[in-house]
């Protein structure tokens, strides 16, 4: 079985190391301590957790639907354009994600360093890296 330490749980989740103590304190997770006599959380009770919150921001009726199912939101953080394309990179909590683009998109729709966008993801291929150290 994975544990994970608060930290790792609250980077998996996007939020404080604060609200998983108090979710453990409240038993919306359990905890454990490891050899090391940190406090520690399984990760397949981690990942069901995101689920569910992923699941609480599922469509709403009336709103655009798409088939896509990996949505970040971000805020712009660069913008570099020529006369044809630009490269939009955002923000996405942890992550930096850049998308090459139209400049037409960009100015259409009024992309500018600190507006709100979400990175909408659509991959045939997806890679799975890990460290290869057994849990």
């Amino acid at each position: 079985m994975t544990y994970l330490r608060i930290s790792e749980a609250a980077g998996y989740l996007g939020v404080s190391d604060d609200s998983v103590r108090r979710w453990i304190t409240q038993g919306k997770l359990s905890a454990t301590t490891d050899e090391t006599g940190r406090q520690v959380v399984t990760g397949a009770e981690v990942a069901t957790l995101a689920q569910a919150a992923a699941e609480g921001r599922s469509h709403v009726p009336g709103e655009l639907a798409s088939s896509a199912r990996n949505k970040l939101n971000g805020l712009v953080t660069k913008i570099q354009s020529d006369k044809i394309m630009s490269q939009v990179e955002l923000q996405c909590g942890p992550f930096r994600v850049v998308s090459l683009i139209s400049t037409e998109a960009v100015q259409e729709l009024g992309l500018q360093v600190g507006s709100p966008a979400i990175a909408t993801v659509k991959a045939t291929n997806v890679v799975v890296e890990t460290t290869g150290l057994a849990p």
